[in-house]
């Protein structure tokens, strides 16, 4: 019993870096209704960045992390406000052929930079910390930070989202953006920051994804589907769906790793298929299924 308790508490922590890597999709398409599908090479290519300053600079992940932020966001405002907004619109095809080209630029480039081969950002001790629970039970302290962040973010968008200007201008661009419009709201402006704030969430999870693991260049594409499955799950646009999805998708994964090694991947394949099966809206959707 405390074996299985094990699986499915390493399962729930695991759902917390799906959730940080689902956040930005989510935000993608809950405001703009556009799908990235370069996200996961965003991910990557942040993760390669800290990379990068903590061998150039000597910063720790702390400070690596704090850099790597605006950095990511003046990137995700510059990439919507002068290329993605060309691209907005009823037809969802220019969006999805622009950031495919895009995750082909991003993946090419860090293999010239970084070559094909994997690395991680060391984080010394933290890496094998761990908190002891009960009956032998341990949980590492790196996993329990993921997942602390993953709901601290979300409780900030939350937050962002219903008492500031901005963010009720974000919502109200998602709802019907041709209104908002009318009401003197820029919406080109708006998407922009919703991208920079999208790709500065993705930015936190590829940094976190290069201090549990080793990444590489070509990784963006599995990572995207795994954020892609914990959004489907959680409801498109629903930010604590989100992390339901994530979690889901993470104990579905582990328990299928231990019940047969070479199931891991496909037990978060079968769960993403069961939810589209009996709740194709999601768990969590936005609207009422209908």
């Amino acid at each position: 019993m405390t074996e299985w308790i094990n699986v499915v508490m390493q399962g729930v922590l695991v759902g917390g870096l799906y959730a940080l890597f689902a956040t930005g999709l989510s935000l993608s398409f809950g405001i703009m209704r556009t799908i990235n599908i370069a996200h996961g090479d965003v991910a990557v290519l942040a993760g390669f960045g800290a990379i990068a300053l903590h061998n150039l600079l000597g910063w720790s992940p702390l400070l690596v992390t704090l850099a790597v932020l605006p950095i990511a966001a003046l990137l995700g405002y510059g990439l919507q406000r002068l290329v993605l907004n060309r691209t907005v619109g009823e037809d969802i095809l220019p969006p999805l052929l622009v950031t495919f080209g895009l995750s082909i630029v991003i993946q090419n480039g860090l293999l010239m930079l970084f070559s094909a081969d994997s690395r991680s950002l060391p984080i010394g001790e933290l890496s094998t910390a761990s908190l002891a629970l009960f009956d032998g039970l341990a949980v590492g302290y790196m996993p329990l930070l993921v997942m602390g962040v993953a709901v601290a973010l979300l409780l900030s968008l939350q937050w962002f989202f219903s008492n500031t200007r901005i963010g009720r201008s974000f919502r109200a661009t998602s709802d019907d953006p041709e209104v908002a419009g009318l009401m003197g709201i820029d919406r080109h402006h708006v998407y922009a920051l919703a991208m920079a704030v999208a790709v500065a969430a993705t930015a936190i999870a590829g940094v976190f994804l290069a201090m549990r693991a080793n990444i590489a260049p070509t990784e963006g594409p599995s990572r995207l589907l795994y954020a892609f499955e914990a959004v489907i799950m959680g409801g498109m646009g629903s930010l604590w769906g989100t992390l339901l999805g994530g979690i889901l998708l993470g104990v579905a994964q582990s328990v299928a790793l231990k019940i047969d090694p070479g199931w891991g991947i496909l037990g978060g394949h079968l769960a993403f298929f069961a939810v589209l099966l009996l709740r194709p809206n999601g768990l969590l959707p936005r609207t009422r299924e209908r």
